[in-house]
């Protein structure tokens, strides 16, 4: 059994910068990890993944160059990195465990998911 807890989340203005974790109990060395995101009226999304290794990863199209998803497989944890922050990027943000073989950016394959971390982006 995995449990996922994200943090920091909160309140930042346009072109600032935040940073998620995803502190995990249980271990997640072998599961690909993702980040999904569902804004206010909005069905939930795909934002980053990255694999067991930490050797590939993948981002939504309008956060490349901006976010980073990296894993400290020795804490267990995976992080966000945010840069540069928009409006739009206002969402609940959720962190994801996958123990397929393969990559996935789909939710319906995630196996875990945390509770989600808050992100507000102010003008």
């Amino acid at each position: 059994q995995v449990q996922l807890v994200e943090s920091g989340g909160g309140l930042v203005q346009a072109g600032g910068s935040l940073r998620l974790s995803c502190a995990a109990s249980g271990h997640i060395s072998g599961y690909h990890m993702g980040w999904f995101r569902q804004a206010p009226g909005k069905e939930r999304e795909f934002v980053a993944s990255i694999s067991w290794s930490g050797a590939s990863v993948t981002y939504l199209n309008s956060v490349k160059g901006r976010f980073i998803i990296s894993r400290d497989r020795a804490k267990n944890t995976v992080y966000l990195q945010m840069n540069s922050l928009k409006l739009e990027d206002t969402a609940v943000y959720y962190c994801a465990a996958d123990l397929a073989a393969v990559v996935s950016t789909t939710q319906d394959d995630m196996d875990y998911w945390g509770k989600g971390t808050l992100v507000t982006v102010s003008s």
